[in-house]
């Protein structure tokens, strides 16, 4: 089933934000650009907004303020994005660390959680320095390590699971939005 076009963007207005969770090389931000085009919604990502907000990357903060530093910006920021509407959100691979986040996200809007296995991460992330918890001498261990820690977290806050490793990016919006609809529709 093809949704992009098919309904009306009234069709979508009463559905409640959406929020992206998953680690990092999930594709919450390329998903959810899809996923905002086809809702006719605005697209944020939580970490270019930390960016913006503070004129700095985000290995610059964590040099200088270290990951507390950074989960309190990332915390602050999550909470002004989630009292905006109409809004489809890609969350940092680590927003679920903190419990006002998964407070935040799980209260105001529809969790989904882009379920992606280590190995695929590994192959998403593999060149990007502009992952601070990565820059280690063996990645794919620190990978399987926050996937033990995290998933727990991301599945708690999930409405609904959704499987990276099956298809293109536009392909998992429309199952995303597929899923969505048919519970909104119960």
């Amino acid at each position: 089933m093809n949704i992009g076009g098919a309904l009306p963007s009234k069709a979508f207005e009463t559905l409640p934000n959406i929020y992206l969770v998953g680690p990092m090389g999930a594709g919450k931000t390329t998903v959810g650009r899809h996923l905002a085009e086809l809702l006719g919604r605005d697209f944020i990502d939580s970490d270019h907004e930390i960016e913006r907000k503070t004129g700095a990357t985000i290995p610059w903060i964590f040099e200088k303020e270290g990951e507390a530093g950074f989960r309190l910006r990332e915390t602050n920021v999550l909470n002004d994005l989630t009292h905006r509407t109409s809004l489809v959100l890609a969350t940092g691979g680590g927003a679920v660390t903190q419990l006002a986040n998964r407070e935040f996200l799980k209260q105001r809007g529809i969790v989904v959680y882009l379920y992606t296995p280590v190995e695929l991460q590994l192959q998403r992330t593999y060149r990007d320095k502009n992952r601070p918890l990565l820059q280690v001498e063996n990645p794919e261990q620190k990978l399987r390590d926050l996937l033990a820690t995290r998933d727990p977290l991301y599945r708690e806050i999930a409405h609904h699971v959704i499987e990276t490793n099956q298809g293109a990016a536009r392909d998992l919006a429309q199952r995303i939005l597929q899923l969505i609809l048919s519970k909104q529709v119960k």
